[in-house]
This record gives structure tokens, sequence and C-alpha cells, in this order.
């Protein structure tokens, strides 16, 4: 997938002599964000233009107003559930449900919450909190409890006024859990009086009734529902991970009670936990046979008007992490976030801090924070007002000026305990020493064997003559017979020549030693000089890289494949311009002794359209790839300096771009993909 340039340049009446004017402007900048925007514009490419219809009986052809659907209460999540929960299994719906309860405990309402998983895949989830609303909202003129479960962005946790800590923040989790299961039921226990709703995929089967209170129950709110399997990879839910929250819930939130029934089979199976101050226990079992240092896990919490954190660590000198836990108002986030870069932060400040003030590190030695992070285990709670997530699953906490406390309060309390314990202090600095030494030897070694690994140019590389790098260029060409005319287009002199056989891997989310195992990877690596994630670029052969594909579907996809490569792992080219994009024509124009190149269907039909005014017959070649071009076309309207067009990556805004990139190649987001597609659909057109 390519972004296409509009046209090679044309003179004032439209029309373009054999050999184009001289340009010094040689490499058009496009931003990586409009490359992502073009890439539809360029598949108009690929496929036939339907006849017109002017019926619209087709449903192709208009595009007005009353194209445009608006949907409406629970229509969205039914369309599109990737984009409002977790479908490989109903946990997330389990979890929105769940943590109500929670916010009711937060906010000092609930003191129980009970989780039952029956044969089925029926789940019960009661809480003994204020009880969802039962009167009669005064602008929608139903009842608040009907409001809440059928309508998205409902809720009372936008702003502070009920809820001083909370999760739901988006008013859409556990109407979610109602659209996505065949049964939904909800009981509400208000001043002893008991109230039932129940609905169906979403649907109520029936208005709210007053029901005979024989539970004795004075308040609190229980629902039981059934996923729709439908909707999930997995219908089932995962039991231990929900019996892993339950505990952790009672851990974090400190006199909360939380039971989890397991009542799938013959024999139930039932944990109840309370804790106060429970995060010392949570780490020390979760620890129980590894090595600890310090012997006893270190625990630092602190509360203010608007944020309270919670932190337990200990290191395991033996192994790597292998207790990482941060929640933020008690909403697991599995990806960490902000808050766990900033107890990140002051750690490693406390223990730098410490080392430097008893002369424990070589001058020549300079820690970094993965020295003293890489053995840490940790459990991480913070609490704050309207926190802000990486999406509607909220596995990511993206606030950072919320969370900035986290870094000061941890490195003063942290630093205070290490100099009152200095015997355990010293033993935390020499493995961070240790780590940091490991580290210098593994990147010496590294340095060797890069040296080793660069030194050998590929065996399919057509090397430029010239060893000044400022001048060389070299081109990255889909497939071997684009490649052999590319060798023969080229200048020998300055351009270098490296065929791709087929697709690389899609490397966005692989590791360097995932991207590694690809040969094609090797090989592109040890022609430009650079190691992925290298910041150094004194070893750059090339002072352009050039990816030069077909200009059809599968052209576009191996440069759109490349261009995640360089941007994923290869930052540093990007961020400095050494990456571009050729940009072939796709057709060949010619009249009489005129030879035109347009580069797109758009700029083809603007070029007919001009000669159509002039005498003499019109010819039109469409380029199945570029083995069809001859080395003189080849050279002419590609690689020739004067003549081509090239656009060069850049980076604008690099999270805008992380975020694009990852909707287009991250495999758990397919959801987001479809709908972007769908969404952007009118950028692209059909070609005839």
């Amino acid at each position: 997938m390519v972004a296409r340039q509009s046209s090679l340049e044309l003179d004032q009446e439209g029309t373009k002599p054999t050999k184009p004017k001289p340009t010094t402007n040689t490499s058009t900048n496009k931003t990586s964000d409009s490359l992502i925007s073009d890439i539809l514009k360029s598949k108009r490419t690929s496929v036939a233009k339907p006849p017109t219809d002017p019926t619209n009986k087709g449903g192709t052809n208009i595009y007005d107003a009353s194209s445009i659907e608006v949907l409406s209460g629970l229509e969205p999540v039914y369309t599109r559930p990737g984009m409002y929960t977790d479908t490989s299994s109903p946990n997330h719906i389990a979890q929105e449900v769940i943590d109500n309860g929670v916010d009711e405990a937060l906010a000092g309402h609930a003191k129980h919450i009970e989780v039952m998983v029956n044969a089925g895949g029926e789940m019960i989830v009661t809480d003994d909190g204020r009880g969802m609303p039962v009167d009669i909202h005064p602008q929608h003129n139903i009842s608040g409890v009907e409001l809440i479960l059928t309508r998205l962005h409902s809720g009372a946790k936008f702003s502070s006024k009920s809820y001083k800590f909370s999760g739901g923040l988006h008013g859409v989790g556990v109407s979610v859990t109602n659209a996505l299961s065949d049964n939904f039921r909800v009981e509400i226990w208000k001043d002893s009086k008991k109230y039932l709703m129940k609905f169906a995929n979403g649907k109520k089967l029936g208005e709210l009734t007053e029901e005979n209170n024989t539970e004795d129950k004075e308040k609190g709110t229980r629902i039981t529902f059934i996923p729709n399997k439908k909707y999930f990879d997995s219908g089932d839910f995962s039991v231990p991970h929900l019996r892993h929250l339950m505990r952790s819930k009672a851990v974090l939130c400190n006199g909360l009670r939380t039971t989890f029934i397991d009542n799938r089979g013959g024999k139930l199976k039932k944990d109840t936990w309370r804790f106060n101050k429970g995060a010392y226990q949570y780490v020390k079992e979760g620890l129980a046979k590894q090595i600890l240092m310090p012997e006893e896990p270190w625990v630092y919490e602190t509360n203010h008007q608007f944020s309270e954190l919670l932190v337990a660590l200990a290191w395991t000198p033996q192994t790597t992490h292998s207790l990482t836990e941060s929640y933020v108002n008690l909403i697991p986030t599995i990806m960490g976030g902000t808050h766990v870069n900033h107890l990140r932060t002051g750690i490693y400040e406390a223990v730098k801090e410490f080392s430097e003030q008893r002369n424990l590190i070589d001058k020549n030695l300079r820690l970094n924070s993965d020295d003293i992070w890489q053995n840490c285990n940790y459990l991480l709670s913070v609490k704050i007002e309207n926190p802000h997530f990486a999406g509607q699953t909220k596995e990511k906490l993206s606030s950072d000026q919320q969370t900035s406390f986290v870094a000061t309060k941890v490195k003063d309390a942290f630093i205070l305990w290490l100099n009152s314990h200095p015997k355990q202090g010293e033993q935390l600095a020499k493995l961070a020493i240790f780590n940091a030494n490991e580290r210098l030897k593994r990147a010496r070694q590294a340095d060797k064997n890069r040296n080793k690994f660069l030194g050998i140019l590929p065996s399919k590389l057509s090397n430029c003559l010239s060893n000044k790098p400022h001048e060389c260029e070299l081109f990255l060409v889909e497939g071997d017979s684009a490649g052999g005319s590319a060798k023969q287009a080229r200048d020998k002199k300055t351009q270098a020549i490296m065929p791709l056989r087929g697709k690389i891997l899609n490397t966005w989310e692989l590791s360097l030693n995932r991207i590694m195992e690809s040969q094609e990877v090797q090989n592109i690596i040890k022609a430009i000089g650079v190691m992925p994630e290298d910041d150094d670029l004194s070893n750059l052969r090339y002072d352009k890289i050039c990816i030069l594909a077909d200009a059809d579907s599968d052209g576009m996809h191996i440069s759109s494949l490349l261009c995640a490569l360089f941007v994923k792992h290869f930052k540093i080219l990007v961020q400095e311009r050494k990456i571009h994009i050729a940009m072939p024509p796709l057709y060949r124009i010619d009249q009489g002794k005129k030879v035109f190149y347009a580069l797109d269907e758009k700029e083809k039909d603007k070029q007919v359209k001009e000669l159509s005014k002039q005498s003499g017959n019109i010819s039109i070649q469409r380029f199945k790839g570029l083995g069809e071009m001859n080395p003189i076309q080849l050279r002419e309207t590609t690689m020739d300096p004067v003549t081509r067009r090239l656009v060069a990556l850049e980076m604008s805004d690099e999270s805008v771009i992380e975020h694009k990139m990852s909707m287009l190649f991250s495999k758990g987001q397919a959801e987001d993909r479809r709908k972007w597609i769908e969404d952007a659909g009118e950028l692209a057109q059909i070609a005839q």
C-alpha cells in the first residue's frame, strides 16, 4: 500500500514532452500521516469500474445525505462489538458489571461483592451498594436503570458529583454487557423495596416492576446474564482470571469483602477475601518460591484530596520480574501506562541518587532505568479523578499530568527507606550495578556481532561503485524480474539494487529477535548497514533508501509492510528522511511520436482529455508491473533523479502515526481496521 503522487509534471497546456523539464525538486515531502490517508486512493488502480446505475439499484454509485446512516441505542455495539469490548472472551463484559460494584465500594457505599459462575455460561454479580436509580429521568422520561442499560454514554460518572474515583468514565460499560447477552436480568433493592427488569440481547422484555422483597435486602444490585456466544471467539468465561480479579479487588480496596463462586460442576467452589493492608501479603504470596530483595516487600501508601497511591515492591535477583500488576481506580491496566512509567522513574532516580551519595558507582559506569527495573516486581494502584485510557477496554492509562505525582512521591519515600536501611539499599544498588555491567558486556558483544554481521553484504545486492554514502541510493525492488530491469536502468556509480522475494513479514508487533529470523529482513539490514533500533547512522551506506514496487495492490501491500518495518524498527531513518517511496507510472500514453506517462487513473483521464483536443490517434498502455517496463522507460520515469518522483516518509506526529499504524497492522485491531476502511471507503475510486 503506497501513496500515489498526483501526476508527473505537465506544462501549462497540459501536455508533457518526451523529456520532462529538469527540476531540482527530486523528492516530494509527504508525511506518514498523509501517506496512510492516501492508501485507499491508490486502490483505484486495481479493479474495473462498474457501469453507471442511475437508479442506484446496485447501491454503489449515489453518495448523498440519504446515504448517511445514524446508529441509535445499542446498534453500534451490535455492529462493531470489538470497539466496545474485548471479543476474545466474555470476561471483559463481566468485568464491566463487577466494576460497577467496585465503584460503589470506592465511594464508600458497598462492602461486599459476590460473583457466581453457573453452568451454561450464566454469571450472577451481586453488590450491596446504593442500587441503580429506579426513578424517572426528568429529560428522557424513562427509569434510570433503563437509561443506563439501553443508552450508550449514559451514567453518573462523567463528573465527581456521585463518584470521586471511578473506572466507568464513558457510560458504555454495562450497556455493552446488556447488548451482548442473550439474557440479562437486573434486580435492585432501594429503601428495602425490590425492583426487577429483564432484557434479551439489549431489548427490554417489559417495564421495570416492583417485586416482593423476599430476601429482606435493604439496598444493592444483582445482575444475572448469559453472554451471546456469537460475539466472542470463545463463549466461555476464563474462571482463573476472574478469580484473580476478585482477589485483587479485595487487596486494593481496604475493607471490601469479595466472594467468587464456581458453580459450573457438581461441586461448588467458594472463595472469600477481605484484607486490611493486603498489598504486602499479596506480593509476599505471589513471590513465595523466590528469593526476595529486600526480604520483606517495600510497601508505600499515601492519600491526597484528588489522588491515592499504593505501591508494593520486591526484587528477585535470580529472575526478571514475574509479578507486574497495575491498577487505576481498581481497574487492571494490563498494558501499563503513564502511572507505571512514573513508578519506574521514581525508583530509578532514588537508587541512582543513593548510589552516587555513597560512591558505589564507577565514574565510567552510567546506570539506566532498566538496570534497576528488570528484577523489580510490583503491585501499583492509583486512584485519580477522570483518568484517560487508551481505548474502551482500558488496558493502558494515558493520563500523564494526573499521575506525575507517582514519580515524586515514590522517589522521596524510597530514598528515605534506602537511607534508613543502608545494608539493603547497598544490595539493591549492587544489583543495579551488576545489571549495568552485564548490559555493557552484551553491548560490546553485540557490537562485535554487529560488525561481523554487517560486514557481509547480501548476495542479491547489486552495489553501486561509489563509496560516498551521501551520493548513494539503494532501491529495494519488488521481484527478481523488476530487479533485473532496475539493474539495467540504474546509474551504476550511485544506485544500488536489491530485489526482494515476495512480501516480507508484518513486523509491527514483532520483537527484534523475531524479525531477525527473516532472511529478507536480514538482507535489508546488511545492505543498509544499520541495525534495528540503532540510533547510530555512522555506518549507513546510502543517503536514500527507496522502496520500488509495482503500482498494483500487491505492490502497495509490499510497500506498506516495508514502511511498517522502517517506522517501527528503524525510526531514526524515517526521522532523518532517509526512507523514500518511488512512484512508477501506471500508464503510458502515446500520440504520434509524443510519449506521456500517468501515475494513476485520474492523471491518465486528464491527459487523454487534453490530447483528444489535438489530432492524432491515442494509444494507452497499462503497465501490469515494473517488469513490463524496459530499462529506458524505468530509468526515465522512476530512477533518473531529474525526472522521477519520490515520496519521503516523515514523522509529523509520532503518537498519531503510532495509532494509525497500529490500527493498520495490529492483529488485535481487526474491527478498528474494518471500520476505518468502511468509513474511508468513499476515498477509493474504481478504475476502468
